[in-house]
């Protein structure tokens, strides 16, 4: 997956995020469905950012950004702030 190809996955997910909203303040969806699957694409844009700076780390270190991965939703989501 390249740059452009991930961007376009947030890009996505974002529209998502947004629908979610609008569907749960137009009555369409509940409240818990909206929180489960908002909590899902979190998960989801999290991982993709991730991969984004892990791909720039690797190009300005001179190494081939393709060779790293998306990694599991664990080990994005256990980094301290």
């Amino acid at each position: 997956m390249d740059d452009a190809s991930i961007r376009q996955r947030i890009s996505r997910l974002v529209e998502r995020e947004h629908d979610l909203r609008d569907a749960l303040t137009e009555g369409r969806i509940t409240e818990q469905a909206e929180h489960d699957e908002l909590a899902a694409l979190e998960v989801e844009l999290d991982q993709c950012w991730d991969l984004l700076r892990r791909r720039d780390a690797r190009r300005r270190a001179g190494l081939d950004p393709d060779g790293t991965d998306v990694r599991p939703p664990g080990q994005v989501e256990g980094y301290l702030q």
